[in-house]
């Protein structure tokens, strides 16, 4: 089990932090939102997932990034972490056929993101809005939400409200929230 700690906010030292977690954490605090905040070492397993989520009191949310058969539009899927992801399901919600994972070069070039660090805070970078959240409705029942500040070394815990009504109109994304059942 990691050692984590607690802390409120950006880091008082950015010294080794990448320019895309700053980033976060500057549009974060000028739309004023406060947030809670662990460091850890790369969340790789269930175990490692598991310690944060027992810091920060929050479920991380399962984030996605799709992609329809002709690469021509692109999703980021939040959903409950424990919950199935059946392909077909959420086609049928979208009207989109065949989605598939989309491919790492796309995820860095419209969310500045590697994978591993898949999350919302991601939106922040995709100006042109090429990509579509979609989040699961079982997400919002939460009062808080659990994600990466664009790199998977750190995670964050944001009130869903915050999220809704401060930080996606100020990237300019407006979510389509789909019922995901994890059956066929």
């Amino acid at each position: 089990m990691q050692d984590l700690k607690l802390y409120r906010g950006r880091p008082e030292n950015t010294d080794g932090r990448l320019t895309r977690e700053i980033h976060v954490y500057d549009t974060l605090d000028s739309l004023g939102i406060d947030f809670l905040r662990t460091d850890h070492g790369h969340a790789d397993t269930m175990e490692a997932c598991d310690d944060i989520d027992a810091v920060l009191d929050v479920t991380i949310c399962k984030n996605l990034f799709l992609c329809n058969r002709q690469k021509t539009k692109f999703y980021l899927l939040m959903m409950p972490g424990d919950k199935p992801f059946k392909t077909k399901e959420l086609s049928k919600q979208i009207n989109s056929a065949r989605l598939s994972f989309a491919s790492p070069d796309f995820m860095e070039e419209y969310l500045d993101i590697r994978p591993g660090a898949v999350s919302i805070m991601g939106l922040m970078n995709d100006t042109e809005n090429h990509v579509q959240l979609l989040i699961d409705e079982d997400v919002l029942k939460d009062p808080y939400i659990g994600c990466h500040p664009c790199v998977n070394t750190s995670s964050l815990k944001i009130r869903t409200e915050d999220i809704l009504n401060s930080f996606l109109p100020a990237v300019h994304h407006e979510p389509i929230v789909v019922r995901l059942t994890g059956e066929a």
